[in-house]
């Protein structure tokens, strides 16, 4: 008995040994992630260079560290700065999640009817899914500022919580991972812009975030 023992142990030792390669293997080839969780502080994000350092160290964390990671934000043209649009940050594509199922091939792609960006591969940094309308929680509201093509608003009506760096001031246009919302109608449908922020503080504290479900998410893609 003794024998069998030390036989079946190595070859399990033998078996994890094996499979790890591959499982970092894959981590390190993704391009596209929703990050697990925010900063914490609602839509303050510390402005777009913060949103980048959050998807950089959950992209580290996940494997993928040694790649540029953007956040898919837009920021309105404020203060004498120009407006920047979340699809001209975020790279060429194409772009794969943390399993190796490509969601879009190119930026056009991405903003097209046809792309394979679904509760199913819209997956974390850890490769697990996002829960949406119908789980509990709720978090399928992801924070975009963003038009459906991927454009910034036009500067005026605040649509990024000032550009990202206020709990306390504005509202923040979200997409719905899912696909899912209250109607069946293209805004529910829209994985970038699909409504507004709101709630009791206005709409870009943490608590608002929630109340209409969502957690202070991000997409991240590799920009390079």
């Amino acid at each position: 008995m003794s024998i069998i023992a030390k036989v079946i142990v190595p070859a399990g030792v033998a078996l994890a040994v094996f499979a790890s390669p591959s499982v970092r293997a894959q981590s390190a080839d993704m391009t596209f992630f929703v990050t697990s969780s925010g900063p914490g502080k609602g839509a303050d994000l510390g402005g777009l260079e913060g949103a980048d350092a959050q998807c950089q160290k959950l992209a580290q964390a996940g494997g993928a560290g040694g790649k540029t990671w953007r956040a898919y934000l837009s920021a309105q043209a404020a203060d004498g700065k120009p407006a920047v649009n979340a699809k001209d940050r975020i790279g060429k594509g194409p772009w794969q999640n943390a399993k190796g199922a490509v969601i879009a091939k190119d930026v056009a792609d991405l903003h097209g009817a046809a792309n394979n960006l679904t509760k199913q591969t819209a997956l974390s940094e850890k490769g697990e899914v996002i829960n949406g309308a119908g789980d509990t929680p709720n978090r399928h509201d992801i924070l975009t500022g963003s038009q459906p093509d991927g454009t910034a608003f036009a500067a005026g009506d605040d649509k990024t919580c000032r550009n990202w760096t206020s709990s306390t001031q504005g509202a923040a246009v979200v997409g719905h991972v899912d696909r899912k919302g209250l109607r069946d109608d293209e805004p529910s449908k829209s994985w970038n812009s699909s409504h507004p922020s709101r709630g009791p503080d206005g709409g870009c504290s943490q608590a608002d975030l929630k109340s209409t479900g969502g957690d202070g998410l991000l997409y991240c893609f590799a920009a390079n």
